[in-house]
Formats: C-alpha cells, sequence, structure tokens
C-alpha cells in the first residue's frame, strides 16, 4: 500500500467514525427521550435500560450506513480539495482514479463488514430490543410464531393457523381453528377455505367442522358460510415490528423456499433483496457523491458547503425511491429483483461516467 493511500484511508475512516458516532449520538438521544417515561413507569432498572439502548445501536449502524458511507467519502474527498492537496496530486500526474480507488475499495470492504453483520449480530441484538420493548416495557407476548408462510397462534382455548397477504387487513386465507381435550386429543376442527373478521365477528367460507364423537370417530359437517365465535380477534394476534430484521440473511434466504404461496414468496424474496441492496446502497451513492462533489467545486467554487447538502438530498431521493419500490414489491406490483436493482444501477453507473469523465 503507497503512502498516498493510507493517508487517504486514514481521513475516510477517521471521518467514518466520527459521522456513524454522531449519528448514533442523536438518534439514542431521541430515542432515550421518547422511551425513558415508558421504561420509568414500568420501574425498569437501569441496567435494563442500558441494555435496551446497547443492543440498539447495530440496527442504528445498519440504517445509516449508506448515507454515512457516502458523507465519509465526500467529505474526504472534498478536504483534499478544500485543502488544494487535491490539485497538487494532479499536478504531479496522479490520475483522480488513483486518488479515488482507497476511498472505493474501503466502501467495498465496509459493506461487505456492514453485510457480515445483517448475517452474525443484527438478528440477535434486534431479537433483545424487540423483546425488552415488547415484553418487559409493553407487556405484549406474541401469541404465535410465523413459519413456512404460514402464522400459527396459540389462542385461549385452541390453535389458529392461517396465511395472512395483508396484514393490515382481517382477510386469513387456508383459515383453521383447533380445540384439544385434556389429554391433547383433537376435540373440534374448523377449516375454511377463507375466513373474515368484521365488527360483528368471524365468518368463514367454504369450509367443514369436525367434532369427536367417541371411540376414535368424528362427525363433520360441511358449509358454505358460517358464522364464528372466537375468543380471539385479529388485534389479539400479536407479531413484533419488524420480524424480518430478527432474521438472519440466511434466515430470510430459507423463507423464499419455504413459502408456499406466490404471495408469501414474493414477500419473502423482497425482504431478502430488500435487505442486501439497502446495504449496499452505500457504494452506489458514493460513486455518484464523489463526482459530483468536484463539479460543485468547478461551477461554483465550493465544495463541502455545498456539496454535503447535496449528497444528503441525492441520499433522501434515493431512500424514497427504493422505499417506494420495496412496497411496490411486497404488494406483488413488480417482482422483488426488479425493485431491488434500478437506483443501484442508474446511480452508480451514472457515478461511475462521471467520474471517468473528471478523469479525462
Amino acid at each position: 500500500m503507497i503512502l498516498l493511500h493510507r493517508y487517504i484511508l486514514l481521513h475516510f475512516f477517521r471521518n467514518l467514525g466520527l459521522l456513524l458516532t454522531s449519528f448514533i449520538s442523536i438518534y439514542l438521544l431521541i430515542d432515550f427521550f421518547e422511551k425513558i417515561d415508558n421504561f420509568v413507569e414500568k420501574g425498569k432498572s437501569f441496567a435494563l435500560i442500558g441494555q435496551y439502548f446497547l443492543f440498539n445501536i447495530p440496527f442504528i449502524i445498519d440504517m445509516m450506513s449508506p448515507v454515512c458511507l457516502l458523507l465519509a467519502g465526500v467529505v474526504t474527498l472534498g478536504m483534499l480539495s478544500h485543502s488544494n492537496e487535491l490539485i497538487a496530486l494532479k499536478a504531479c500526474g496522479i490520475p483522480l482514479k488513483t486518488i479515488v480507488k482507497p476511498i472505493i475499495g474501503a466502501t467495498l470492504a465496509c459493506v461487505l463488514l456492514f453485510l457480515a453483520m445483517d448475517q452474525f449480530v443484527l438478528p440477535r441484538t434486534n431479537s433483545t430490543t424487540n423483546y425488552i420493548w415488547n415484553r418487559e416495557v409493553k407487556g405484549k407476548t406474541p401469541l404465535g410464531i410465523y413459519r413456512n408462510g404460514r402464522y400459527y397462534y396459540r389462542g385461549q382455548d385452541g390453535f389458529y393457523s392461517f396465511s395472512r397477504p395483508d396484514p393490515q387487513k382481517n382477510v386469513f386465507n387456508n383459515f383453521s381453528y383447533m380445540i384439544w381435550q385434556k389429554d391433547y386429543a383433537t376435540k373440534t376442527l374448523i377449516a375454511a377455505r377463507t375466513a373474515l373478521w368484521d365488527e360483528n365477528g368471524w365468518t368463514l367460507y367454504n369450509g367443514q367442522v369436525q367434532d369427536t364423537v367417541g371411540n376414535g370417530r368424528y362427525s363433520a359437517k360441511v358449509f358454505q358460510e358460517q358464522r364464528f365465535t372466537f375468543p380471539e380477534q385479529p388485534e389479539d394476534f400479536f407479531v413484533p415490528a419488524y420480524r424480518s430484521m430478527e432474521l438472519s440473511l440466511v434466515q430470510l434466504y430459507k423463507e423464499t423456499q419455504d413459502a408456499h404461496s406466490k404471495e408469501d414468496r414474493n414477500k419473502a424474496w423482497a425482504d431478502f433483496y430488500g435487505r442486501i441492496s439497502y446495504t449496499l446502497l452505500g457504494l452506489p451513492l458514493l460513486l455518484l457523491g464523489l463526482p459530483m462533489l468536484l463539479i460543485i467545486y468547478r461551477r461554483w467554487g465550493r465544495d463541502l458547503s455545498l456539496a454535503v447538502p447535496v449528497s444528503c438530498s441525492m441520499a433522501f431521493l434515493c431512500w424514497g425511491a427504493y422505499t417506494i419500490l420495496q412496497s411496490l414489491a411486497r404488494a406483488n406490483y413488480i417482482p422483488p429483483l426488479a425493485a431491488a436493482l434500478p437506483i443501484h444501477l442508474l446511480v452508480g453507473s451514472l457515478g461511475v461516467f462521471l467520474l471517468l469523465r473528471e478523469d479525462t
């Protein structure tokens, strides 16, 4: 590694560390004042409070990593430009690609590190913070789990199983409700193709009811539409927020293989591609941010004072477009892969083109 690369890398990682520290501090400060009253009302210890905010740091890093990588690279190159070091390097015949190579390489290494964090660190820390907030503070107990495209809930008197294409709607597919006897033998099984909940209660369509009549025999009754009274309502079916963030990349991929319906499979692929594409977003943003800094300096005579706001605006626009595409993919309007790639390809290609033009 040449001396120039070591010098640039030192500035890059120092700026990245300062940016991450600043964003983490601001986020934790705001989050602390928003949630401290909830902890105090429940009489929780300072150790539990400290554990919650400490384990929340990986989530903050994952969320802010694209912006921090972009700003770290822009600030590093901007400081070289502001101190006229960039002009001196070019005057010595050093091409721009040699100058920005360590910045791009360091960004790529950080992206790989963040992907490793998504696999090994983030699922455990998110599970801990969700448990502390939902169980210890809010007093909410998850009644079930989500596996292979289906939800499983243990209710007051029975066991629910169904698929729910849209968590915001009270429409359930392949619905079943089972009541056990004391010896865990099946007493009643109610199954239906579709279940609907409204203000009047549960309505099941195209199903049957099986009841135990003794001696290992069952009676079955088929119905087209029938109302039932179950102890639970959809609002009782509690699933922790950001459940997909509790899964590693490998677990997200396994969900794509285990999903049975097309809707569940598309949603699983959207979660998998979305997690990876968001972590990778910092690299194409950096590729565009670096030439934008040089263009701003050449046209308006300003570097960081204008380049940083422009970079933040660019990151916000890309994040907005990314969010819209991911929402469309989860709603099955576009393929998951089509939602994960366009921003990276468009921004990255434009950045490489501008960098090559600046180097001529």
